[in-house]
């Protein structure tokens, strides 16, 4: 269909609104934090679990995501997906206790990956291949825009409202997906899927996380029981059972030969550091500012928006970047920027103005923000085998939630902010210092890692007839603050006619 096209206004509308709810829920919830925990009387524990529980599904099970609506209807999933994920949105309102709210969110998760990769994969099967580019670029900025007002909404919805009206506000829009859907959104599949799915991978990668993370998060409070070491154990054993199943099956949810690429491997490792990292600070900066500084949680959600900006304004000519000059250099500065905006954020103390001391660490953190996501996915596209170009960056942005997750469980130990200490305000403020000097470790580990793994020639490839090159497809994409930018999850049926269809022409580049 044509972008101009009432038909085809219809279906970027419907894939933005379904995108935007993840997006939106992705960001919203770390600044409600505090009102949660102190309505529920919710431990550190729990609040952890609130964040992690969406986390832990949404990456345990988002290339199943994608293989779904590849073999049963991209459209299907898509409605199934925003249907379970608009349902649980309304029981995390309703939520008399903090249990059945982690519960809530885990389902959130669920829909979260299936609906995720069909929002972007009705676009690509949808539109005519001389307006896919242009659909994927409006996309790209209106899911940029959500990911944007997230917190700028969910403060003053917390402040105004309530912390539930987070979650009410998904109703609206998610019954209006659905129902439109239908409508005017044309089903579509591959035709070439076969083989059976891996639901034994998806069940054992998802038995992993939850074993390890409930470890992580538990143990300060309740010791190394044997209830614990059994958990852990377990989490570990089904990571290896995993590996072994994935190493066996004929249609892996995650192909291990694609690990075989030391450059995939190297750049993958980069975003697990890298991204642990961001994700202690997202976790982090918002409760701090509102606990120890006093902030409204408009206030709060509001003073991370430049990180946004400069990553919606910058991520392209930083792809950009990293084609002329190789990704290494990027990627070894970006981090390293990083870390120097998170030394920064030790410098903030109680009674300190928003111009004088968060402002100048939020931008000098969102710079070298910019340096790295664009940087890391072109050389995880450019390492990848052109047949596996879609899963390789469905891989990467479950690496990036992965690394967060684990962030969110490990970071409060650290950090001294275990049981009701993270509500109390001159700890707050130790342990917060003390979490950025962590994570501008792993930041400055990421750093050192680019540089030794990492080739300046990686991204040196020639684009394909009427193509672009990895870096130059990046820059329709996505703002990446939660996760890496995704494309959807599945096996590019046509890898040249893919990336083709998203670029221009070599001579056009060389005029």
């Amino acid at each position: 269909m044509s972008y101009q096209s009432a038909a085809g206004r219809w279906v970027l509308a419907i894939a933005v609104l379904g995108s935007g709810l993840a997006l939106l829920d992705s960001t919203v919830v770390n600044v409600a934090l505090p009102d949660i925990g102190r309505d529920l009387h919710a431990s550190t524990s729990t609040l952890q679990w609130i964040l992690n529980g969406y986390l832990l599904t949404l990456a345990s099970l988002i290339l199943l995501g994608g293989s779904l609506g590849d073999r049963y209807g991209r459209r299907r999933i898509f409605v199934f997906g925003t249907t379970l994920f608009t349902a649980s949105s309304l029981l995390c309102a309703i939520a008399p206790n903090a249990e059945l709210l982690v519960a809530a969110r885990l389902l959130q998760g669920v829909g979260g990956a299936l609906l995720t990769p069909g929002s972007l994969a009705m676009i690509e099967s949808s539109f005519r291949p001389a307006d896919r580019s242009r659909a994927i670029g409006a996309w790209s900025g209106l899911g940029g825009v959500a990911a944007a007002l997230g917190p700028l909404v969910g403060g003053y919805l917390v402040g105004a409202v309530s912390w539930r009206a987070i979650f009410l506000i998904n109703l609206p829009i998610g019954v209006f997906v659905v129902l439109m859907a239908p409508r005017h959104v044309p089903e579509t599949r591959d035709p070439t899927a076969s083989g059976h799915l891996d639901f034994p991978g998806a069940v054992l990668a998802a038995l992993g996380l939850a074993g390890v993370t409930y470890a992580l998060i538990e143990a300060p409070g309740q010791g190394l029981s044997p209830s614990i070491l059994l958990t852990g154990i377990g989490g570990l054993a089904a990571f290896a059972a995993f590996l072994a199943t994935e190493r066996r099956s004929a249609n892996p949810m995650l192909p291990l030969s694609m690990f075989s690429s030391r450059q995939f491997s190297a750049a993958n490792g980069v975003t697990f550091v890298v991204y642990a990292a961001l994700g202690g600070v997202f976790f982090l900066l918002v409760s701090f500012l509102q606990i120890s500084l006093g902030y409204s949680p408009i206030e709060a959600g509001a003073a991370s928006l430049p990180i946004t900006a400069l990553m919606l304004l910058l991520s392209a000519r930083s792809g950009a970047l990293a084609q002329r000059i190789g990704a290494r250099v990027p990627l070894t500065v970006g981090p390293l920027v990083i870390a120097a905006g998170l030394l920064l954020m030790t410098r903030i103390q109680v009674g300190d103005s928003y111009v004088s001391s968060v402002l100048p660490a939020v931008i000098v953190f969102g710079l070298g923000l910019t340096l790295v996501v664009a940087p890391v996915t072109a050389t995880v596209l450019a390492a990848a085998d052109e047949r596996h170009s879609g899963m390789a960056s469905g891989v990467n942005n479950a690496v990036a939630r992965v690394a967060g997750l684990l962030a969110v469980a490990v970071l409060p130990v650290i950090a001294g902010l275990t049981g009701e200490k993270f509500y109390d305000p001159s700890a707050m403020v130790d342990g917060f210092h003390v979490a950025m000097v962590a994570c501008a470790g792993l930041a400055a580990a990421g750093a050192i890692l680019a540089w030794l793994t990492i080739s300046s020639e990686v991204l040196e490839v020639e684009p394909e007839p009427g193509g672009s090159s990895p870096a130059e497809v990046l820059g329709q994409f996505s703002c990446g603050v939660g996760g890496t930018p995704m494309r959807p999850g599945r096996e590019a049926g046509d890898a040249a006619a893919d990336v083709a269809r998203l670029g221009r022409t070599k001579e056009a580049q060389l005029a």
